[in-house]
């Protein structure tokens, strides 16, 4: 039985319990394997729970940035493509361990690995602000926005994903949609009036 085996068993049942519920125990049960075998591929739950971070994280990177390349092809406006990434994440939450096991670990890391969660959050969230940059830079006000102006746009943009899709965590995706329903218009009116105004005194 391989090591990718134990650990993606291991991320359904982390999405499920959480880091302090989980045990390795029924990971093995689920594998099919005996509970002293997990450790010739891994230390102890600790190593397995942060293989199972770094893995998710580095999936959940590429599915995003292949959202964005799709959405690139797509003859539509940067407004639909932006508010596209909502009903993405809604699903992605809905259907995918990974997703579910990622958003918990976003907002919720155990107490315990904190620290170490958290290095591996951090510069996904960063790298994502950038990519993002990137991509509003290239389609957004006939590409005229500056360097800063499009981190402004994607930090402004990726604060409004947090405070919206906690609610997936607490409420649910009816709660999810009515703050997102509320929230997007204002949003967006903001972002076009920012910058249209800068445009039209430039």
């Amino acid at each position: 039985m391989s090591s990718t085996s134990i650990k993606q068993v291991a991320l359904t049942q982390f999405a499920l319990e959480g880091y302090e519920g989980a045990s390795l125990r029924k990971i093995a049960e689920e594998v099919g394997i005996k509970k002293p075998s997990i450790y010739a591929h891994y230390k102890n739950k600790e190593d397995l729970f942060l293989h199972v971070v770094r893995f998710v994280f580095q999936l959940e990177r590429r599915r995003i940035l292949a959202f964005f390349q799709e959405q690139m092809e797509l003859e539509t406006t940067l407004e639909l493509r932006l508010r596209g990434l909502f009903d993405w994440i809604q699903e992605e939450f809905e259907s995918q361990d990974a997703a579910r096991f990622l958003m918990r670990m976003t907002y919720f890391p155990p107490q315990a690995l904190h620290g170490e969660v958290m290095d591996i959050v951090y510069p996904f969230l960063d790298g994502l602000e950038r990519t993002l940059a990137k991509f509003i830079a290239s389609e957004a006000f006939n590409g005229k926005l500056s360097q800063e102006e499009a981190m402004q746009f994607a930090i402004a943009y990726m604060t409004l994903i947090d405070g919206v899709s906690v609610e997936l965590l607490y409420g649910g995706s009816v709660r999810y949609q009515k703050r997102l329903q509320a929230a997007w218009p204002v949003f967006w009116e903001g972002i076009l009036h920012l910058y249209e105004k800068k445009e039209s005194t430039s």
